[in-house]
């Protein structure tokens, strides 16, 4: 302390605290783009999940989901989702070997909305297709200009007033051989 009971040799002032916050976030706000600048794009690699887990649970709840009994070398599914509530939903989501997605969704909906949601809302439909397919020999095909393709497929059998619906970017070949390779086989 000093000789007149201060409590320092320098005056406090709301000025020099506004100055001082000023100083810190510059400081801060440099060293984030300094960060920003210099820092490599982060690649996060997405984990494979267990998809074929999801499929004897959906077939305990009478749910005959349409499912791909293996997937190519290289190819990894990335997402498996599945409602068995009263309108219910299969989704899986892959990444072929090229990191190119493909997936499919089941569920109740049209055909005409599944390909507005998923491929576009200007998908032009192309001519049909027939697969040596467990789950449907025909098939409606879709593309938009952005390169997505689609299979459409209205499903018979334990499926009956099912819509299922194979599309992605990974290229026309790699969505039929999707489509044709689904089962709806007990696990």
């Amino acid at each position: 302390m000093s000789e007149s009971g201060g409590s320092g040799r320098y005056q406090r002032s709301t000025a020099g605290l506004v100055g001082a916050m000023v100083v810190t976030l510059v400081a801060i706000g440099a060293y984030l783009v300094f960060r920003a600048v210099t820092r490599a794009e982060l690649e996060v690699e997405r984990e494979p999940v267990d998809y074929l887990a999801s499929v004897p649970y959906a077939q305990e709840q009478g749910f005959a989901v349409a499912y791909p009994p293996s997937l190519p070398k290289g190819w990894r599914a990335t997402t498996a989702d599945l409602d068995t509530g009263p309108a219910p939903e299969w989704a899986l989501g892959i990444l072929t070997d090229r990191d190119r997605f493909v997936g499919l969704r089941q569920n109740e909906r049209a055909a005409a909305d599944l390909v507005e949601e998923y491929v576009d809302e200007d998908a032009a439909e192309g001519d049909p297709v027939s697969l040596d397919s467990q789950v449907a020999p025909r098939w409606r095909s879709f593309t938009d200009d952005g390169g997505d393709y689609a299979l459409v497929a209205e499903l018979t059998g334990k499926s009956e007033g099912q819509t299922l619906i194979v599309f992605g970017s990974a290229g026309e070949e790699q969505v039929r051989d999707l489509a044709a390779s689904l089962t709806t086989a007990p696990r």
